[in-house]
């Protein structure tokens, strides 16, 4: 089911941001040969407060680039029993596949101190994006200011790690087990300007090495490249402008013959913590060089021919719900739908929802919205799971908004959904369910 407003039928591109629900970052693309690519992002819980509520890591995927799935939470902190015990900042992540093991990277602190406490925590799962369970860290790394993790798998099966940030970047080997360093960790040399983000890929036979840079309030991406995985590099120059957004990560896939950089703005929010990704091509020159990106509104048109599954879902009418607080049902059209949300405390709750065998659903708001940016609060089985944005449909009887998020729903019809105004004047025309477990 697609996260972006545009209806799927006959369009031909992602648009930018992708994914404009809820707020991701720090995009980590990788293509595991099943002919889907995914993305395993950072999440800015909305409202920011500053960096340190970045939780609740999701995973989306694509057959083509331009329809994507909401595959759900993968971790958040409080599975992490090592952690911050106050929660929160579950920064930039990674992922790698060996042996039949899905392997989930991340920066997390473990005291209070936070930024003197980084370590590298790593989960692992027998399935790309979901099944995901807490490791440990990572013995010897992390350290003041040591984020960013990331992993590149080599043409001969090894597998490298890299990390880093205030200035510092470092790279080693990694350790049959995933989890440890052969022979430790080395600086990595011939980089300039680095501050953080690093991520490697390689093409042609060439090591490239991505990241952000200095630029105050406004990060670019540099890049360098070297005949080695752990160099030393060559600096070869900016290659990402400037986003609008006061922080730049990015990553690099190669999907069904196309380059691509996935990166993120603040397009929807204009907050540098409230983020969003996107996707445009990347463009090399003969000797190997890289383009600079070009930024778009458009995106990225469809990769290859596949088509998205279809799975059953069902649609729960406003006239099904309970409104309470100030909203109430309203006429629109031949149909209803719950008008009276821009009250604080105004909601609506759908009784009954079916979950099946019980497992993850993509829960998805049909609404109407003339405002720029509205939002609802989701709430199922009394857990609060995120406030959606509801963006502006064009007019308040154009029911074509598509706001949603993937849940965990309980087997049977013993579900119960809420939606919370107080964000802005919504109207709201039912629930799509849709089970993705089976």
């Amino acid at each position: 089911m697609n996260d972006n407003l545009q209806a799927a039928a006959g369009r031909k591109t992602a648009g930018n941001p992708i994914v404009t629900s809820i707020y991701t970052a720090d995009p980590s693309a990788h293509a595991w040969g099943d002919g889907r690519l995914y993305i395993y992002a950072s999440h800015d819980m909305d409202p920011a407060r500053g960096c340190d509520l970045m939780d609740r890591y999701h995973v989306f995927s694509s057959a083509d680039l331009v329809d994507w799935t909401d595959e759900g939470e993968i971790l958040r902190s409080g599975d992490v029993a090592w952690g911050r015990p106050e929660g929160g900042f579950m920064w930039a992540p990674d992922a790698a596949f060996k042996d039949g093991v899905y392997y989930f990277y991340y920066p997390h602190p473990s005291g209070t101190d936070w930024n003197g406490t980084w370590k590298i925590g790593v989960a692992t799962s027998s399935e790309p994006a979901r099944g995901f369970r807490d490791q440990g860290y990572m013995e010897g790394l992390g350290g003041f200011a040591m984020i960013d993790p990331c992993v590149f798998e080599d043409e001969d099966g090894r597998h490298y790690f890299y990390y880093g940030g205030g200035g510092r970047c470092q790279g080693g080997e990694l350790g049959e087990d995933m989890m440890s360093i052969r022979g430790g960790m080395a600086d990595m040399e011939g980089l300039e300007d680095f501050h953080e983000a690093a991520w490697v890929f390689k093409r042609g036979g060439l090591y490239y090495l991505t990241y952000a840079d200095n630029l105050e309030d406004n990060n670019r991406m540099r890049y360098a490249t070297s005949a080695s995985p752990l160099g030393p590099w060559t600096y070869r120059g900016i290659f990402l402008e400037p986003t609008g957004c006061s922080t730049t990560h990015g990553s690099v896939a190669e999907f069904k013959g196309g380059w691509y950089l996935f990166y993120h703005n603040q397009a929807i929010s204009d907050q540098g913590n409230l983020r969003s990704m996107c996707i445009d091509r990347m463009e090399f020159e003969a000797d190997g060089s890289i383009r600079t990106v070009v930024q778009t509104a458009g995106g990225v048109e469809r990769a290859g021919d596949a088509a998205e599954p279809e799975r059953p879902r069902r649609f729960y009418p406003a006239a099904d719900a309970r409104p309470d607080g100030g909203a109430r049902l309203e006429a629109a059209g031949s149909a209803s739908a719950i008008g009276g949300l821009e009250a604080p405390g105004a909601g609506a709750a759908f009784a009954g929802v079916d979950g099946g065998s019980g497992g993850r659903a993509a829960v998805r708001v049909r609404y109407a919205s003339s405002e720029r940016l509205a939002k609802l609060r989701l709430i199922v089985n009394g857990e609060d799971w995120s406030l959606l944005n509801a963006l502006s449909t064009g007019g308040a009887e154009l029911f074509d908004g598509d706001a949603g998020l993937t849940v965990p729903l309980r087997p049977g019809a013993s579900n119960e959904i809420r939606l919370e105004g107080g964000c802005g004047d919504v109207r709201i025309a039912g629930l799509a369910v849709e089970l993705l477990d089976e």
